[in-house]
């Protein structure tokens, strides 16, 4: 296998979701590792936990592609006191070079907003809120910015769009607010925990909301707002764009050796029966 700068799929990572399009507060990049190193190896993760650390030397992995990023707030130290420091230390230990492209995937042309409204087959795809001014390109296929909302070509029930994303997405459930007969059409959409985009929606006149988790209160004000919502789960509603971008990876990479973590597991379990 051949090896490759770690700085050119850097590179690559920071074109295909500009950096310039995450959130102010968040923390992405390259988060650890030297851009100089050569890498033969590399994996993709939603986040990285102790298991997906080991799977990741076990496999000679040198390269971890984790959209949360970790660490994700300031250290002020590092050390094995804490689940976080240890995770560092081990990579670190093993040359794990570690990536986080997070929002400015979320945001991005080709990102997962961008993808879950393609799934959905929607169409007059717009972002939320625009970003173009911060994208630093103008070239993108697609416009690029906060979440998305679009229309379905013809209106189809709360149940209906369940159906089709438990069937997009491979989920076990989906939680849901609102009436499952009624007919929508507009349809807003902001992965992972995106409840504040809500009100967004509402006021573009979207009739649906799909995100992943958001809190009580929101699920009272979807309500309110007569704007059903669809709740995939954090890891639902992202999990498949890491496994997207490790296929996209290996067609632009294709001399590295690239998958996606086969430890890289919801967290939540889902239990039925009595």
């Amino acid at each position: 296998m051949s090896q490759i700068k770690l700085a050119s799929v850097v590179g690559f990572l920071e074109s295909f979701a500009p950096l310039q399009l995450a959130e102010d507060w968040d923390n992405v990049g390259l988060l650890l590792g030297d851009r100089a190193a050569n890498i033969t190896k590399a994996m993709t993760c939603l986040t990285i936990t102790p298991e997906v650390v080991q799977e990741a030397v076990d496999g000679g992995v040198e390269l971890i592609v984790s959209h949360h990023p970790m660490p994700f707030r300031s250290l002020k130290k590092i050390t094995s006191d804490s689940t976080t420091g240890q995770m560092i230390l081990e990579l670190i230990r093993n040359n794990v070079a570690v990536y986080s492209p997070h929002t400015a995937f979320d945001s991005a042309g080709e990102g997962i907003n961008q993808s879950i409204a393609e799934r959905l087959g929607l169409v007059e795809i717009q972002p939320i809120h625009a970003l173009d001014s911060r994208a630093g390109t103008d070239d993108q296929a697609n416009e690029v910015g906060v979440g998305r909302t679009g229309r379905l070509k013809k209106p189809e029930s709360g149940q209906e769009i369940c159906i089709r994303l438990k069937q997009h997405f491979a989920l076990p459930m989906i939680k849901f607010c609102g009436d499952l007969d009624r007919p929508l059409q507009k349809i807003g959409i902001a992965c992972g925990s995106a409840g504040q985009f809500l009100s967004d929606a509402a006021r573009l006149g979207c009739d649906a909301f799909v995100t992943g988790e958001t809190n009580f209160h929101t699920c009272l004000e979807s309500l309110a707002h007569q704007v059903s919502l669809f709740l995939l789960g954090h890891f639902g509603s992202e999990r498949f764009a890491v496994e997207m971008l490790a296929e996209r990876l290996s067609s632009e990479f294709p001399n590295l050796s690239i998958h996606a973590s086969i430890e890289d597991k919801d967290p939540i379990q889902y239990v039925t029966g009595t």
